[in-house]
C-alpha cells in the first residue's frame, strides 16, 4: 500500500465511516455491449463460412474488419470478437 492509498482510505473512512469504506462502491458507469444478439449471430455465421480467397482460415482481426465492412457494427476490437466467439462456440 502506498501512502496515497492510505490517505484516500482515511478520507473515505471520515466521510462514510470505517466499515462502509471497506466495502466496494457500486460502479457508476454502465457499458452497453458492442455486439448484440443480431451481430453475434452474424459473427458466428461469418466465422463458420469459408474464409476469403488467399486465406486458409478466419483470423480474429479479419473477422473484426469484416463486421465493420458489412456495417454490422460501427467498430469492434479483435479481443471483443474473441470473447464473443469463446462465449458462443
Amino acid at each position: 500500500m502506498t501512502s496515497r492509498s492510505i490517505e484516500n482510505w482515511r478520507k473515505r473512512a471520515c466521510e462514510v465511516g470505517p466499515r462502509e469504506s471497506l466495502s466496494h462502491r457500486p460502479q457508476k458507469r454502465k457499458f452497453e455491449p458492442l455486439i448484440d444478439g443480431r451481430a453475434e449471430a452474424e459473427l458466428v455465421k461469418l466465422a463458420c463460412s469459408t474464409p476469403p480467397e488467399g486465406r486458409s482460415r478466419w483470423s480474429l482481426r479479419l473477422l473484426a474488419d469484416q463486421l465493420v465492412t458489412l456495417d454490422i457494427v460501427e467498430s469492434v476490437c479483435h479481443e471483443t470478437v474473441r470473447q464473443t466467439l469463446k462465449k458462443t462456440m
